[in-house]
């Protein structure tokens, strides 16, 4: 009987999961799970071990990005458990500021809707390549590339351009946030988006590698 490799096995969990089926993530979720949490708490360290629910958070918060996220598909399971692991650590960051900045009554930071468009980024293919079940318009496409690039910025960077390209935010408010002045807000931002234009640069060449790496 031939059983499918890893690979193959990454590959149709996400192609299930695409089309709707929830076992296909759950499974997704069960496989990955536990090295992303030990991955977590090697991050963020004490702050989010003392915190008793841990696995659960962990799990939780992997289950939102993975809805929230752009549709993909990536053969490397290293490669996806990385990825994951960055999304859940920059979701994690953004409760944690939330939670310190409560009684400010800062707006919840919410990820960018997935589109319904049918769009798949192929991130192990060859330079820019996609499939499209159903026709997308390149717009569409774009937006998610960069909702997939922003991921893999650091936590800051990743604050300072979603508050500003998708709260429309000012520099000032951004800097209010950051305990900064307006000035080194912008800087922030302007230092930011280079760093965001390599990261899209590499997924579009297919290099989730590099793009996980630098």
């Amino acid at each position: 009987m031939h059983l499918p490799t890893p690979v193959t096995l990454t590959r149709e969990l996400l192609l299930r999961w695409h089309q709707g089926d929830q076992d296909a993530l759950a499974e997704l979720v069960r496989q990955d799970a536990t090295w992303i949490e030990d991955h977590v708490h090697r991050r963020l360290g004490p702050q989010l071990r003392q915190r008793a629910d841990t696995q659960d958070i962990v799990q939780n918060t992997l289950l939102e990005v993975l809805r929230a996220a752009p549709r993909f598909l990536v053969s490397d399971r290293a490669h996806l458990r990385a990825l994951l692991a960055k999304m859940v650590e920059n979701a994690l960051h953004v409760q944690a500021r939330h939670a310190q900045a409560a009684r400010r009554d800062v707006r919840r930071e919410q990820p960018v809707a997935a589109g319904s468009d049918g769009l798949v980024l192929l991130l192990d293919a060859q330079p820019g390549t996609v499939t499209r079940p159903s026709l997308a318009a390149e717009r569409s496409e774009t937006r998610s590339w960069v909702r997939l690039g922003l991921e893999l910025l650091d936590p800051e960077d990743r604050s300072v351009v979603y508050w500003r390209e998708y709260d429309e935010l000012s520099f000032g408010e951004i800097g209010q946030r950051l305990g900064i002045d307006e000035n080194t807000a912008r800087m922030r931002f302007n230092r930011a988006l280079p760093k965001l234009a390599k990261k899209l640069q590499q997924l579009r060449q297919g290099q989730l590698g590099r793009a996980l790496e630098s």
